[in-house]
This record gives C-alpha cells, structure tokens and sequence, in this order.
C-alpha cells in the first residue's frame, strides 16, 4: 500500500512591505511521504515570498514536470513557476522556457551548488534565485506544526516569521535577478 500524503493547514498573515501586498489565506499543503521539514518550509516561504491570488502549489515531488508552486491565469497560461531546493540548470533553463516569470527559492548548503550552477544560467534572462540561510531555515522547520498560523513580514529582503512561540528572522540572499 503507497504512502499517502499528510496534509498541514497552514494560515498565514503576509505582510509583504516591499511589494505592498497584505493578506491572510488559510492553505491546506500536502506533504510527500520523502518530503523533508526543509522543503515543506520552503515551499511555504516560497509561497508567502511571491503571494498572488492565482499562486497554488504544483505536484512538486510526485510529478517531475510540475514545479513545487506556479501561478497559473484564469485561461491556463503558466505566469509564474516557482521551484525550491538546488535544481539544476537543465530544469532551470526548460522552466524559463514554460513561464514568463521563474523563480528559485534555494536552500540547504548552496555554495557548491551555486559555484557551479550561476555561471551555466546567467542567460536566462526571467529566471531569479533567492537563497534561504541555513541556521536560520533550519530553526524555523523546527515550528512546523500540522496545524499553523505563521505571521509572515517581508521588508528589505528579511523575512520574519513569527508565531505563538517565537520569532525567525531570515536574511535572503539574492543570487541571481532577471535581466
């Protein structure tokens, strides 16, 4: 018998200062059975970071051809795709193709990645990373819960997420912006 898919109900409150958006969405986000805590926080981040009303979490680890988020218009053109972790530049070159806009929301040990990835993508004109620090991200999986309510602040690339028992504040580090 497969594995099934756990389901965390995520509420979040974003106040993005930067772009000047300010909402709270109650999501439900399913979690693959090889889905680490990592991941899943990223692709919360992820979603909180680029917050449009059409953004909605792709197949990601089940489906190869789909990304962990994409913003998808009501005529089913693909606006945005979103992909975390350290993916590689095929896939970051095949996506820059699908979509207007591409982002990468990097995390875990990126410098090696990095070194290697940058300079085989630097082309890709509608493709932006941002990497997540690693202590940081790491103490901020620790608060995952099945059922959450994340205060999320954007301003001046620091992300801080807040809720009942504590506080994260996380400095993004832009590696790559569209041209």
């Amino acid at each position: 018998m497969a594995l099934q898919a756990t389901p965390y109900k995520v509420e979040l409150d974003i106040s993005n200062v930067d772009q000047g958006i300010y909402d709270s969405v109650k999501i439900v986000v399913a979690r693959h059975p090889s889905e680490t805590e990592l991941r899943l926080t990223a692709r919360i981040l992820a979603y909180a970071l680029y917050y449009h009303e059409h953004l909605k979490f792709g197949r990601g680890l089940s489906d190869a051809d789909e990304p962990a988020l994409w913003q998808v218009n009501l005529a089913g053109v693909i606006e945005h795709w979103i992909d975390v972790g350290q993916p590689d530049p095929e896939r970051m070159l095949k996506s820059s193709r699908k979509a207007p806009l591409c982002s990468v929301v990097a995390y875990g040990n990126i410098r090696v990645w990095a070194d290697k990835t940058l300079p085989k993508i630097a082309d890709i004109n509608n493709l932006s990373i941002v990497a997540l620090p690693e202590n940081e991200h790491q103490a901020l999986s620790a608060m995952v819960q099945r059922n959450m309510h994340w205060g999320v602040m954007i301003t001046d690339n620091v992300v801080y997420v807040s809720d009942e028992n504590g506080q994260v504040a996380m400095p993004l580090a832009i590696l790559k912006e569209p041209n």
